[in-house]
């Protein structure tokens, strides 16, 4: 696992809390989990394919998930439902899709694969690699990304050195 495979979806999710909802945030300290999990409520999984593959999940308590979807639409959430439910996953979307881009920028072509909802803490995601963990602190509460993704072998070229990435990663929030 690259650090510079991180920086990509802080920035995506700094950019889309931002310009779609209002919400600023701001990163934490990376950390490594040998396994990718979430100990949040609800989570988005983002699938990765090409140039670098694996799994990104992004995981929120009802509470703050609740709180950015009514961003989002700009109508007040009292709940969980069907529509939080749409926009986050949307969200998640549009994070996938900007970061991809980001990734493209550096040299990994890579598709995302449609992100899925999960609900319910503690779960465990199986991944080829261990994960490398944030935490975005925003408003409304913390979101924790966990990025799990290796280079395919012979299919990308990275072109940012490590200790750029990491001031890439760094000034993103």
């Amino acid at each position: 696992m690259k650090v510079e495979f991180v920086g990509p979806f802080i920035k995506a999710a700094i950019q889309a809390l931002d310009s779609a909802a209002g919400v600023k945030s701001e990163h934490g300290q990376l950390a490594v989990r040998s396994a990718t999990f979430t100990t949040q409520q609800v989570s988005i999984v983002i699938g990765v394919d090409g140039a670098v593959e694996g799994q990104v999940v992004y995981g929120f308590s009802l509470v703050t998930a609740t709180k950015i979807a009514a961003a989002l639409s700009n109508k007040p959430a009292m709940a969980f439902d069907e529509s939080t439910s749409n926009a986050i996953t949307e969200m998640g979307n549009a994070i996938g899709k900007c970061a991809a881009s980001l990734l493209a920028e550096a040299g990994y072509e890579c598709q995302i694969i449609p992100p899925k909802l999960i609900r319910g803490s503690d779960i465990q995601i199986s991944t080829a690699t261990p994960a490398l963990v944030v935490p975005l602190y925003t408003d409304f509460g913390k979101i924790e990304i966990n990025v799990a993704l290796q280079e395919i072998s012979g299919a990308g070229k990275a072109v940012i050195p490590q200790n750029e990435s990491l001031e890439i990663a760094a000034s993103a929030g």
